[in-house]
């Protein structure tokens, strides 16, 4: 048999082993994976994983899933309540381009894959690149699969408190990897109209203005006598606290600060 570049011999980007990736799941005994296979390799991965699935009727049948496997990644929301103003991103994106968008210049919550980082350094690292911007203290809002018919990526979302002086950097992205990303400066209540006018599509950036609307830093002040409902349990990242209440900040509700 001939190498079979990713499988069994390293692929461009020196991967192997990428059909193994969930013939151990053991989580639901209800789902048996029988094979897993490679159907592509660009620079994510397309897999084709054959399954038997037990029905709620007790009926076991077989099934195939296409996976597009591009890693985890997060995303952040810089604000600053002493200016009501956020900080987004406007770049382009071909997916939304070819499926309708008028130019495909999506405004965005800043964000990034993970890669080899762990999700607030991930995103640290993200603000600098693309918005010029140090980040302080971080608060881990929730997690999200984001397309979960097909896609394995897990989203941490997170939004931080910055000031001016916090804009170290011209940001942009990237040049060597094709980012061309112009940062955006907005009014909070703009950016939450243009949710609801379409000239904010992003759906991890819709998500993270109506958390701060809401829930978070922009959210009107609750009665004192309101209490905190406690948090569903959270098997996601680490900083959350799971099961527990959020603190009270001036009388909103914050999930708990992450260093």
């Amino acid at each position: 048999m001939s190498p079979r570049p990713g499988v069994d011999t390293p692929d461009h980007r020196g991967r192997i082993g990428l059909d193994q990736a969930g013939r151990d799941l053991r989580r639901n005994p209800d789902v048996v994976v029988r094979d897993v296979e490679l159907t592509s390799q660009g620079w994510h991965v397309l897999r084709r994983t054959t399954f038997d699935y037990r029905r709620r009727d007790g009926r076991w049948e077989r099934q195939a899933r296409e996976t597009y496997d591009r890693g985890n990644g997060a995303v952040v929301l810089p604000y600053d309540t002493a200016r009501e103003r956020v900080l987004l991103t406007r770049q382009f994106r071909y997916p939304a381009y070819v499926n309708d968008h008028p130019d495909g210049m999506l405004i965005e919550a800043a964000a990034g894959l993970l890669d080899a980082d762990d999700p607030p350094a991930a995103i640290r690292r993200e603000a600098a690149e693309e918005l010029g911007v140090t980040l302080g203290r971080l608060t881990h809002v929730l997690d999200a699969y984001m397309s979960p018919g097909s896609v394995t990526e897990r989203l941490h979302f997170f939004a931080a408190p910055y000031s001016p002086g916090d804009r170290t950097g011209t940001g942009g992205g990237i040049e060597e990897e094709g980012e061309d990303i112009e940062v955006l400066e907005l009014p909070f209540a703009e950016a939450l109209a243009m949710t609801r006018d379409g000239r904010i599509t992003d759906g991890k950036t819709i998500m993270l203005l109506q958390w701060a609307a809401l829930d978070g830093p922009f959210a009107p002040a609750a009665p004192q006598a309101r209490q905190a409902p406690p948090a569903a349990g959270h098997a996601g990242h680490a900083g959350h606290a799971g099961g527990q209440p959020y603190p009270q900040a001036g009388g909103r509700r914050y999930p708990p600060p992450v260093p």
